[in-house]
């Protein structure tokens, strides 16, 4: 499906508001198996971004993204700041051409992948991330759809990055960048009606 410009908006909007609201979710999870401080991190990132497009509204999708990527490189820390950011720079890059929804989160996920050097199963936002792109490609995202993907990394031993070092302790526990990444889309279904 094509995705709009005032759709996206409000999907970015929504996302910034989702992260506020669950700063402590977010560290609490991060806790378990990183640094504590992911919550913290994605907080202000959402107001980075939310000044920004205050500043300036977006003229098209590329803009938006573009955008949302800078404000999260110039400001969320540790790792998740360049994941986040090279997602949606990839897919503001990808937008000038190409407003297909599911080809622009796979461009993201792709873009993630290089980045981090990681693919699904390694308990990162790709476990998150890919499904999305996938299931979008098949037809109309859904909540659930979004949330066993999340799901799926409380099982998984993560390989990549902090949580690594806890090898087996890792399991039971939800990967943190993919709480977040599914706020991004959970925020995507609302923005686009989808309950």
């Amino acid at each position: 499906m094509k995705l709009e410009l005032t759709n996206a908006e409000q999907w970015i909007k929504l996302f910034t508001s989702k992260l506020d609201e669950n700063v402590s979710t977010l560290n609490e999870l991060d806790t378990a198996i990183g640094d504590g401080d992911h919550g913290t991190n994605m907080e202000r990132g959402a107001k980075a971004v939310k000044e920004a497009l205050d500043k300036q509204t977006p003229a098209d999708l590329s803009a938006l993204f573009k955008t949302t990527a800078f404000a999260m490189i110039q400001k969320v820390g540790g790792a998740s700041g360049p994941l986040y950011g090279t997602a949606f720079l990839d897919m503001s890059k990808a937008a000038k051409d190409e407003a297909d929804l599911a080809k622009l989160v796979q461009v993201g996920a792709d873009g993630i992948k290089r980045r981090g050097q990681s693919d699904v199963k390694m308990k990162t936002m790709i476990d998150v991330w890919q499904p999305v792109a996938d299931d979008l490609s098949a037809g109309p995202l859904t909540a659930d759809q979004v949330d066993q993907a999340l799901q799926s990394t409380k099982g998984m031993v993560a390989t990549k990055g902090r949580a690594s070092y806890l090898e087996e302790k890792s399991v039971g526990h939800l990967d943190p960048g993919s709480q977040s990444s599914a706020y991004l889309f959970d925020s995507l279904i609302e923005a686009l009606g989808e309950k």
